[in-house]
């Protein structure tokens, strides 16, 4: 259980969750987590920058062992979720002479969450410093991005800035930096589409203050960190800030292949008139699938077959979900069928509320689909097409 070299005087002594699938009972973990927390020394003090899991926190306590750190002075909470506070009690125990620095609205969600007593906590104001001996803690706050007490904190020295859930990614893996894999940055971008996409205001607003600082090395709290911090600065400004694609996403649930042939018919005229199509079965349970593609998606399309008179209830959770997302979709519709009635354009519609979207037409069918049907298909395709040309 050694600590990792981060940069001179910042060490890795987090934990890697190999086999963890599920995170909040509802996030999909397909390549396991990491809970990063870092170790900073300076000449007369030293800061621990995050704690990890709870069940992690025997981990936690032999690397700090074998980092040979000794008494920890500070331990710096920049978001008061379990993942990464969690073991804080214990840290605090193990060193009863350390303070906690955190915002003011951490410090009282740490005492709610945690238990963390009011004394042991020192609000930290925006862009205040704390010197440790010839290093230097700022703190940033980065309110909603993505609790409302996250802060970010900047070591100038060694320019490494520990960025919090900010550019993080789901990925367990023994490498501390990232280097050239695509895996990391696909990994990030899953990530920012489960978590962060709801935020990407914020984060677009806040953005050029972290670009400003020109990091040598960028350590988000989950996934490895970036000493090239360049390419994942760049996919962020293209996530956050960049026009949508020319790309439709249609999730979809087929009960009686009436709706799969729906779907099947409007992805082939979208292909003729070379729009980019992802068909999406809502069989699957893995989400993050859908939340990746609704990054750069211009267009939704919820294919649904009725059930009671209202949308199939995978297809509900689908669009409950991009209207949490609220992703930079700019059309939605709406395809499947029906047996005798139902209101399913209404109720999809008022499920995606959140979304500044355009109501496309929709195409729905009475049992199985007939040619006056496909024609339907076509002009929605053709709709479509329009659209995405003056993106």
């Amino acid at each position: 259980m050694n600590a990792r070299p981060v940069a001179e005087s910042v060490q890795w002594v987090g934990a890697v969750d190999w086999d963890r699938r599920l995170f909040d009972e509802l996030i999909p973990l397909p390549d396991g987590t990491s809970y990063n927390a870092y170790l900073v020394r300076g000449s007369s003090k030293t800061a621990l920058i995050d704690s990890v899991d709870p069940a992690f926190t025997e981990v936690l306590l032999a690397r700090l062992a074998g980092s040979g750190a000794g008494k920890i002075d500070y331990v710096v909470s920049q978001h008061a979720e379990q993942d990464h506070s969690g073991s804080i009690p214990r840290i605090l125990s193990e060193h009863p002479g350390a303070k906690v620095l955190a915002t003011e609205k951490c410090k009282a969600m740490l005492a709610d969450l945690l238990d963390v007593p009011g004394d042991r906590v020192q609000a930290v104001k925006d862009g205040e410093r704390v010197d440790l001996g010839g290093v230097t803690l700022e703190f940033l706050h980065f309110p909603w991005v993505h609790w409302p007490e996250t802060m970010l904190t900047w070591v100038p020295e060694r320019r490494v800035l520990f960025t919090c859930d900010l550019f993080g990614s789901h990925l367990a893996t023994s490498a501390t930096f990232a280097g050239d894999d695509p895996a990391v940055l696909h990994g990030a971008k899953r990530y920012y589409a489960e978590i962060l996409m709801p935020f990407r205001g914020v984060i677009e607003k806040n953005l050029g203050r972290v670009v400003g600082l020109d990091a040598r090395v960028i350590a988000p709290s989950h996934g490895p960190a970036y000493e090239k911090p360049g390419a994942i600065l760049d996919a962020y400004r293209d996530w956050v800030s960049g026009p949508p694609r020319n790309l439709v996403v249609v999730p979809y649930v087929s009960m009686h292949d009436s709706t799969r042939r729906m779907v099947e018919r409007f992805v082939d005229a979208c292909a003729r008139r070379s729009v980019r199509v992802e068909q999406l079965s809502l069989a699957d349970p893995d989400i993050g699938k859908l939340a990746v593609l609704l990054v750069d998606a211009a267009t939704i399309v919820l294919g649904t077959p009725t059930v009671l008179g209202g949308p199939h209830p995978k297809v509900a959770y689908a669009a409950q979900l991009a209207n949490l997302l609220r992703p930079k979709a700019r059309y939605v519709s709406v395809i499947g069928s029906f047996g005798w009635g139902g209101k399913v354009v209404e109720q999809l519609a008022a499920m995606v509320a959140n979304l500044k979207v355009e109501i496309l037409p929709p195409a729905l069918c009475k049992g199985l689909p007939k040619q006056a049907d496909f024609e339907a298909l076509e002009g929605l395709a053709e709709a479509v097409a329009e659209r995405h040309a003056a993106l």
